[in-house]
């Protein structure tokens, strides 16, 4: 049982937060560039969602999406389920020489971004990678950083930053810190 510590966004800050982090994409696009962003499944498909129309309003053109599921990429496949839930990856466009934005909703080890690296090294080779979070909650264990931060949060290791969306569940929509009992 997790027990809730802090509310850390609301709705409006979330919607603050996505704004400016599609204002920095659009100030460093290059000129004649091909943006594309990519959701990792499954909250980060419905952030890069919210970029994709912030970044639409922004530029008047449609910037194309991918969805991208990283389940036979994570080192710890084994150690998630017996049996894990696969996903489609869909990115109907071509990664080649592109500026590819990531987006997912907290980064934490940085395993999940090294998965998603990985899958879309599959796809094809991009011009360029960068990452967008919501929250960067710091511990990392790979060398990554992102490139644009919804907010930076410093967390305990018992500490979890959830992300709650309409979308996956049902309703609410903020960020919180929670953390287990001690035992």
């Amino acid at each position: 049982m997790l027990r809730e510590k802090a509310r850390i966004m609301d709705a409006a800050g979330m919607g603050r937060a996505l704004r400016r982090m599609a204002h920095e994409i659009v100030e460093r696009e290059e000129p004649g560039e091909e943006l594309a962003l990519v959701g990792i499944r499954r909250r980060g498909v419905h952030l890069a969602r919210r970029l994709q129309e912030e970044v639409r309003r922004l530029t008047q053109r449609e910037v194309p999406l991918g969805i991208l599921d990283i389940t036979l990429y994570r080192d710890d496949l084994v150690d998630r389920s017996p049996q894990p839930e696969v996903h489609r990856t869909e990115v109907p466009f071509p990664v080649e020489g592109r500026r590819l934005v990531l987006v997912d909703d907290v980064l934490y080890t940085g395993r999940t971004v090294r998965a998603a690296l990985d899958a879309l090294v599959d796809l094809g080779r991009p011009r360029r990678v960068e990452l967008a979070v919501l929250v960067d909650r710091g511990h990392r264990e790979l060398p990554i950083r992102p490139d644009y931060v919804g907010k930076n949060v410093p967390t305990a290791a018992e500490e979890i930053v959830e992300v709650r969306l309409p979308e996956v569940d049902g309703g609410v929509e903020e960020v919180v810190l929670v953390e287990r009992p001690a035992q």
